[in-house]
């Protein structure tokens, strides 16, 4: 996301750019609150754990830049979705399938619903008009705030532009992401039927989601409306989920390892050849190009799940990391519901820094930095953002709230418990 900051002789405010909507995002991530994630361990793996955090990093910064590349770089959303489908293997190995899929919804929803009950009235405040436009069958369409069975109902454009602080498509550029929540939601309901498909037939039930993307893409049957876009959603990521299947069954340590990395760079050079004949607008944005993002997700996952070391610790210097990696786990609903309004709210904010008395002997670094601003700021805003409507999360999972779960007072509590083991062995010595 770019913007152009007002020059030195008239401070004046900029118009607020456009979110970028990335189709990569970083998957709905309720399955990172199924356990407290606190650093040193808790059943937790760890690198599972960076994987999650480096993802919702990489959303962040693809919707502050665009930066296409970023999509090819780490394709957020299949790595998103390969630990899902992981953790729901694993809790559908323990547990019963009605239980485990109300158990996600149960972590999902009010999060969600804590979401729209804050976005959607400002969206009829700043002159949404959807019954006028469509009849009074729209509310059916409003209920995927409730159960995003369909994508969540936004207007494209909202408010007359005259706001200095929301461009009229703040509205898309907020709640525009929340298609795959849709998505997650469907993998979860159909996870039951797809871990026996699996288990019985793994190599079709991997590919066929692929073989599906390539039927779409080909256009050889189009599914209308918004049964297309639930088809279409599964066939890019269903593979992605279903590999997160195979990595809690222990398939990877079966298959020869460089089977798995050979296979996996077949795909991904596959990917790149199709999207180089299948550029869109955005270039190499690989959102835009269903077949390459399948491919490119696949093979990419492949690799990662098939060098998965199972840290219980982050080792070396990613240690000191680990309560922001413990805090994005156990927040990451929250970020990603929040992350793109966090980022238009940027914005008007560095606007104000022309206000500042005496600013103006700094004009051109401030223009000059202007772009990047942005990605500093948002990271204190989404802190804000944890600390107002985290708590929904702890209370979806059914446990105390919490206003900063990164670990940091198991740690010490931890600690205090070997000093305080350490202090006893010392004295019966």
């Amino acid at each position: 996301m770019s913007g152009v900051g007002p020059s030195p002789s008239v401070p004046a405010v900029p118009a607020v750019p456009p979110v970028p909507v990335d189709t990569a995002d970083a998957a709905v991530v309720a399955e990172a609150a199924e356990k407290p994630s606190s650093g040193g361990g808790g059943g937790r793996d760890r690198y599972l754990d960076l994987l999650r955090a480096i993802a919702l990093v990489r959303v962040v910064v693809f919707h502050i830049f665009g930066w296409a590349w970023l999509t090819i770089l780490f394709p957020s959303m299949g790595v998103m979705f390969a630990l899902a489908g992981s953790l729901m293997a694993r809790s559908l190995s323990r547990r019963t399938p009605w239980s485990v899929v109300r158990s996600r919804l149960r972590r999902l929803l009010p999060p969600m619903w804590a979401f729209a009950v804050l976005t959607v009235p400002l969206m009829f405040v700043m002159g949404w008009k959807p019954v006028r436009e469509e009849g009074v069958w729209w509310f059916l369409k409003l209920a995927n705030y409730f159960l995003p069975l369909g994508a969540p109902p936004y207007p494209e454009e909202s408010g007359d532009g005259s706001s200095a602080y929301l461009d009229t498509t703040w509205a898309e550029d907020v709640a525009g992401p929340l298609w795959y929540i849709r998505a997650y939601l469907w993998f979860v309901l159909l996870s039951p039927l797809l871990l026996r498909a699996f288990r019985r037939l793994p190599w079709v039930t991997l590919l066929f989601p692929v073989v599906l993307t390539a039927i779409v893409s080909s256009e050889l049957v189009t599914i209308p409306g918004e049964a297309g876009q639930i088809v279409i959603d599964f066939a890019i990521y269903g593979a992605c989920w279903v590999l997160g299947f195979a990595h809690n069954d222990g398939l990877f340590q079966k298959v020869p390892r460089y089977l798995t990395v050979s296979l996996s760079f077949f795909l991904m050079a596959f990917a790149l050849w199709w999207a180089a004949g299948h550029l869109t607008d955005e270039g190499w944005n690989f959102d835009e190009i269903p077949l390459a993002q399948a491919a490119w997700s696949l093979g990419f996952c492949a690799i990662l799940l098939q060098y998965s070391p199972s840290w219980k610790e982050l080792p070396g210097r990613l240690a000191q990391f680990d309560s922001v990696v413990t805090l994005a786990n156990n927040r990451a609903v929250t970020i990603y519901l929040w992350h793109n309004l966090m980022i238009l709210a940027t914005f008007p904010l560095i606007d104000q820094l022309w206000n500042i008395p005496g600013i103006d002997a700094y004009s051109s670094e401030l223009n000059a930095s202007y772009d990047v601003l942005p990605l500093v700021l948002v990271w204190p805003l989404i802190g804000l953002a944890i600390l107002a409507m985290g708590w929904v999360e702890d209370v979806a999972a059914k446990r105390r709230p919490r206003w900063w779960p990164n670990g940091a007072a198991k740690d010490a509590a931890r600690d205090a418990a070997k000093d305080g083991a350490g202090t006893g062995a010392r004295r019966r010595r």
